[in-house]
């Protein structure tokens, strides 16, 4: 059992901070912008409530955090009443935002001056992967924190690789968005295109799904696409703001991704559509309008 703290109890930060307390069954202390929500946590799973994510990393053996974006990220750690003012040497910041290369390879050095560890982790696998503990976790730092972390990170997660040095975990998430953005695009265009042609949805997939065409997106969307129901997972604005860091990087490591930047000017459109918080599924829908 390790004496752990998670910062960011959002759709993804609380059960992944559920799983830590109940399946991994450590001592977890929580903080929470909103702090009736810490309270909720704790009155739930037990555990402690912090003020202040400096309270929340004192005396941890890791300190966990899943916030929104970069900005977020440098008050919860290098903030006046950061994390990183309270750090014990020797712990191990772990960072399940998705967030940028840069700012994951500024705080690892901002650690290693303060004599502890940063791992930039994030996750794919969305809420439901959050809620069911089984998401997959691609990891950028040193080989010996990561050692230590991975038991950890093992009571949300059912892969957790370690991707290389500091920012790997960020830019390997980045690809992970980079491919899902076009095969929601394809299965889209493919649902449209059934629909247009009067084929049977149904059947359609339930064939298509056995062959090359399969993948997660196809298996757990086709039918809220179908039906037009987009109330389930990653949000379109959460997405825009994701390929917006891997169209950054992009510009800077000289990679081409005209798919990437054409999806992303199509979920601008939808959220014209009124769907900034649909799932990223409804890409669909600016076709069928």
């Amino acid at each position: 059992m390790a004496k752990v703290a998670f910062i960011g109890l959002g759709v993804m930060g609380y059960p992944m901070a559920r799983h830590l307390a109940v399946r991994g069954g450590h001592e977890v202390t929580v903080y929470n912008r909103t702090a009736a929500k810490a309270e909720a946590w704790v009155a739930a799973h037990g555990g402690r409530a912090a003020a202040t994510p400096a309270e929340a990393a004192k005396g941890q053996d890791i300190v966990f955090a899943c916030v929104g974006n970069d900005d977020d990220l440098r008050q919860v750690t290098i903030g006046p009443e950061g994390a990183f003012t309270a750090m014990a040497q020797g712990s191990i910041f772990v960072d399940h935002t998705t967030a940028s290369a840069d700012i994951a390879r500024d705080l690892a050095a901002a650690a290693a001056a303060g004599g502890f560890a940063f791992l930039d982790a994030p996750v794919s696998g969305g809420q439901a992967g959050a809620e069911n503990g089984v998401l997959t976790v691609m990891v950028g730092g040193d080989e010996a924190a990561f050692a230590r972390a991975e038991p950890v990170i093992a009571s949300f997660a059912r892969a957790c690789n370690l991707m290389g040095p500091a920012g790997s975990g960020q830019l390997a998430k980045m690809v992970n968005q980079i491919c899902i953005a076009g095969l929601v695009q394809g299965l889209s265009e493919g649902i449209h295109f059934a629909h247009k042609a009067g084929l049977d949805v149904e059947k359609l997939i339930a064939t298509i799904s056995k062959g090359a065409a399969q993948s997660w997106q196809m298996e757990n969307r086709w039918k809220t696409m179908d039906e037009g129901k987009f109330d389930f997972g990653f949000a379109v604005d959460w997405m825009r703001k994701d390929l917006g860091i891997v169209l950054g990087e992009a510009r800077r490591n000289g990679a081409h991704l005209p798919v990437t930047a054409l999806v992303d000017q199509f979920y601008s459109e939808v959220q014209k559509m009124g769907g900034a918080r649909w799932d990223t599924s409804s890409l669909v829908a600016r076709l069928e309008r």
